[in-house]
């Protein structure tokens, strides 16, 4: 894998994203709507999380209605129409139905004619992992653009008995259009890594052929998602740390040349720990946790899009992106503007 991934960073050909969108239910629920709900309060969120609001999903809505509306977006921003599209990559931990697949709904959805489609199940990493498969494909003539979703409704499987998990999450979607770049940006390398061994620490044990739908799972809420936060912590910090210093190796750069690093947005205290571990100035690291909470494969689409609306990015920068997810996965992908 390392050897492959050295051959792709020297390549002079490489994918660009092309545009962007995405898309945040319109309900905002706040730490002191929380307070209401459970047994927290607002300074014990934003301590902990950072986070002071979140965004979420109605009751009529799934996470595929969410990854349309993104989608819509991008394809506007891009100045293209569906059948410009040739192909849908689907991220997400929230699907619509167990089959078919999240990708399939939200075709139907865009009005798509026979354009393959398919999920990316890799936790929070779905979007890394997809901008990396969509790299092979484009680069080997498979397909000529693709449309690449990270969508989750995270508040449907969150227990809102449970204080340590359910303020934490919300609902969103990012799409970006990936295509062949035509000049000098674009994917410049990345790294990624998985380890099942580590999947107990971060599920949702109940629903799968592994624990199958019964009277017994819904009574014990093995339906809800289920998280032991100090060991995701500790996994996480290092393992963003490695998948970034790993990237830039492969790109050729240092952590000086970094103009922009976007982290899967979890909580302040991971993002902040991993910034100290990489030594990367906090003026550099990009954060918007306090208004979406975690909003999993959603987070990087999001914040590269919100950068790019408020003209902070700029042609030649360099952006490092970082995510960790169950599985365990993690992945960061080197960017240049």
């Amino acid at each position: 894998m390392i050897f492959k991934n050295i051959v792709m960073a020297k390549n002079k050909r490489r994918i660009k994203i092309r545009s962007l969108g995405f898309y945040a239910p319109e309900k905002v629920l706040t730490n002191l709507d929380l307070e209401k709900m459970v047994d927290t309060s607002d300074e014990w969120i934003v301590t902990r999380t950072g986070i002071r609001k979140r965004r979420i999903a109605s009751e009529e809505e799934a996470t595929s209605d969410l990854a349309v509306e993104a989608s819509k977006q991008a394809l506007e921003n891009g100045r293209l129409k569906v059948k410009d599209i040739d192909l849908i990559i689907l991220a997400t931990s929230t699907p619509d139905t167990i089959f078919p697949s999240t990708a399939c709904w939200a075709q139907k959805g865009l009005g798509t004619d026979h354009v393959p489609a398919f999920d990316v199940s890799a936790g929070c990493t779905g979007f890394l992992y997809g901008m990396i498969m969509a790299e092979g494909m484009i680069l080997n003539g498979t397909v000529n653009r693709i449309l690449l979703i990270g969508a989750e409704l995270l508040t449907k499987v969150v227990n809102w008995k449970d204080r340590n998990t359910c303020v934490l999450f919300g609902d969103a979607a990012g799409a970006a259009v990936i295509e062949e770049s035509d000049d000098e940006s674009g994917m410049l390398s990345y790294y990624w890594k998985a380890d099942g061994n580590l999947g107990n620490l971060l599920s949702i044990p109940g629903g799968g052929t592994r624990m199958p739908t019964s009277p017994r799972t819904v009574a014990q809420e093995l339906h809800y998602l289920q998280m032991k936060g100090n060991e995701v912590f500790k996994h996480a910090v290092k393992r963003m740390g490695e998948a970034a210093l790993e990237s830039l190796k492969l790109a050729g750069l240092k952590r000086e040349d970094i103009d922009h690093f976007i982290p899967h947005q979890a909580n302040t205290r991971i993002i902040e720990a991993t910034g100290k571990r990489l030594n990367i100035p906090p003026e550099k690291v990009y954060t918007n946790i306090d208004r979406y909470g975690n909003v999993s494969v959603a987070s990087i689409p999001i914040s590269l899009q919100e950068l790019n609306q408020e003209r902070k990015l700029k042609k030649g920068n360099i952006i490092l992106m970082d995510a960790f997810g169950a599985g365990f996965t993690w992945a960061a992908v080197t960017y240049r503007w």
